[in-house]
Parts: structure tokens; C-alpha cells; sequence
């Protein structure tokens, strides 16, 4: 049944993409003056997660590796890399200069100079999930750096500079804004039949039921391909040569369970300590949440940073909200 597992893969990243020319055009149009060792401007990716944001980035700076012979980059998800020192520490590992920094020791000023003093060469760093940032003002930093392009994703563009304090948002006001939509069924009719060709067997899988699965995904790329990956490692483990209309309604419900487990795992400390909580009590009102938050970590976040990350929550289908204001409450989705 499965031919070859990497298509199937959410990190896997095609050498040919579908249904974003646009998108890719004005990302490699922005990033040109890297090709004459110049910085390109900052470029912002927003929309809706599942709509190719991070796949049609690292595919342009993939092909811009295959045009220019002395050029860095790297890839650092912010979910993870939240801190000013992780990210600075991060984008040092890409050229080599990360080797003795000590995180309890080493200053965080030293890591931008050690960054600014080891770039001879064009740097391009994808900063994914950049929203996630609780030490925003390293974007600063990273502007100041001569020779570095930044490439950032975010769900949505009001959310991200809502909370930049104002030097760090008057340097990326100009940045390029490049919009990402939902994918229609149709558009990922087309990306799934890219998956199967490369991944699975040939007549594994009829056009009806890819239509299925797009349909299912509801617009989200992510979710389809997991679908087409848990009904496919599920035909293989029975010895299917096809995959069955049963195997493939079992196999969605298992790719959303798959993708909130993977979207839990990604929360910080903070956001675990908010979605506990709502857990715990069901349904609870802003106020109530923050208090709550406030006494159960040793340095609480903002009011307005902790929104941020119950909007980002929910943009992960992992918390829902009901009501305006005061009335409005949080539970997690069921």
C-alpha cells in the first residue's frame, strides 16, 4: 500500500507545490536581492493554520539555496524557540557559532553580536508560529543584523502587531504581508493527489474518496494528509492492496485526535497552566481564568499576553469561547 512514507509526512516539503503561485511569486519576488548577497525586507505569512504557510516557505528558500552557493538559513518554530535567547541561540546554530553558549552565563547582548560579527555570508531564518514570541523585542535585534532576511508566520497579522511595542513594530511595518486562505476541496483534492502519487501504490485510492477526505478537512491541509496517512498505515497493517471507505471515515476523526495531541504537546508552560485550568473547571469566565493563572505560576503573564495566547488556543481548535466581554466564558473543545 505504501510506497514511499515521506509524502505522507506533515513536515515533508514537495520540490513542486500546488495552488499557491501567487503566494510563492511574491515570497521569491521579495527575497530576490538575496540572490545579489543583499538582506530582503522582513516578510510576514498569516492565515489560517493548514493553508501551506510553512511549506511554501521552506520550498522558496529551498530554491533560493539551489540558486546561491554562500547562503545560510534556518528554520526555528517559536512554539518551541519562545524565548529571546532560544530564538538568538537557534539562528547562532545556523552558522556554527552556537557551540559555547552557556545559557545561565552567556549575555544575551553577546549572542546578538556573536550573530551581527558571524555573518559574511546572506541569511534567510523562517521564524514559524513567530505570535508564540513572549520576548518579542528580538525581532529588534534581528533587524538590526546586517545581512539577515526574516521570513515570520503568523495565524493573523492584528494579533502579532497588536503586541509589539512600538521601535519593534515601526521596523516591520513595511514588512511584505502575503495572505494565505483556506484551501478549497477542490485545491486539496489536487495536493492529495500529489501525496498519493508519490506515496502510496498505484489504484490505492479512488477520486471519490479523495473528494471524501478533502471535504472532511474542512479546508485544512494538515488534517487531510493526516487522514490519507492514518487510512493508508491502516489498509497497510490489514494487507490491502486499496484502501476501504470504512478505513478512511475511521481514519478522521484519528488525524483531528492526532493533530490536538500535537498542537498540546507544542503549548508553553503558561498556556498548559490556562488550558488546565479551563479543563478543570469546565467553563470559567475571563476574569476568573486570569486569577486562577495568577496563582498557580511563579511569574504570571499579562492580562493582554494571556489573551494572546488563549486566541492562539483557540485558533488551534483547542479551547472555544462563548459570549462577548463580560459574559464571555472558556471551555475546551470537546
Amino acid at each position: 500500500m505504501i510506497a514511499d512514507a515521506r509524502p505522507l509526512q506533515p513536515e515533508f516539503v514537495p520540490g513542486d507545490v500546488r495552488h499557491r503561485d501567487g503566494e510563492i511569486d511574491a515570497l521569491t519576488s521579495t527575497l530576490r536581492p538575496v540572490l545579489d548577497g543583499q538582506h530582503a525586507e522582513p516578510i510576514l505569512l498569516h492565515g489560517p493554520s493548514g493553508t501551506g504557510k510553512t511549506c511554501i516557505a521552506r520550498h522558496a528558500v529551498d530554491r533560493l539555496r539551489s540558486e546561491v552557493v554562500d547562503l545560510h538559513t534556518q528554520y526555528v518554530n517559536c512554539w518551541q524557540d519562545y524565548t529571546r535567547f532560544k530564538t538568538l541561540y537557534r539562528l547562532l546554530e545556523g552558522i556554527d557559532r552556537a557551540i559555547d553558549v552557556h545559557r545561565q552565563s552567556t549575555p544575551r547582548d553577546e549572542l546578538v553580536d556573536r550573530l551581527r560579527d558571524g555573518l559574511d555570508d546572506p541569511y534567510v531564518a523562517i521564524l514559524d508560529e513567530v505570535d508564540q514570541l513572549t520576548e518579542k523585542e528580538v525581532l529588534y535585534d534581528l533587524h538590526r543584523v546586517r545581512g539577515l532576511s526574516v521570513v515570520l508566520i503568523a495565524n493573523a497579522e492584528e494579533e502579532l502587531f497588536s503586541v509589539l511595542e512600538g521601535r519593534v513594530a515601526s521596523r516591520f511595518k513595511t514588512a511584505t504581508r502575503i495572505h494565505f486562505d483556506r484551501y478549497g476541496t477542490r485545491e486539496l483534492v489536487g495536493i492529495l493527489e500529489d501525496r498519493v502519487r508519490w506515496g502510496l501504490h498505484e489504484d490505492a485510492i479512488t477520486d471519490d474518496q479523495l473528494r471524501w477526505i478533502a471535504d472532511a478537512a474542512g479546508g485544512d491541509a494538515r488534517i487531510a494528509i493526516a487522514t490519507l496517512r492514518a487510512a493508508a498505515q491502516e489498509a497497510d497493517r490489514r494487507g490491502l492492496d486499496r484502501l476501504t471507505t470504512d478505513a478512511i471515515e475511521a481514519a478522521a476523526p484519528k488525524a483531528k485526535a492526532e493533530i490536538r495531541r500535537k498542537n498540546l504537546e507544542k503549548l508553553t508552560d503558561d498556556q498548559r497552566t490556562l488550558y488546565d485550568i479551563i479543563e478543570e473547571q469546565e467553563e470559567i469566565a475571563p476574569d476568573a481564568l486570569y486569577k486562577a493563572y495568577r496563582e498557580e505560576v511563579a511569574e504570571a503573564k499579562s492580562r493582554r499576553m494571556v489573551r494572546n495566547y488563549l486566541r492562539k488556543m483557540r485558533r488551534y481548535n483547542l479551547v472555544t469561547a462563548e459570549g462577548e466581554g463580560r459574559a464571555r466564558t472558556y471551555q475546551l473543545v470537546s
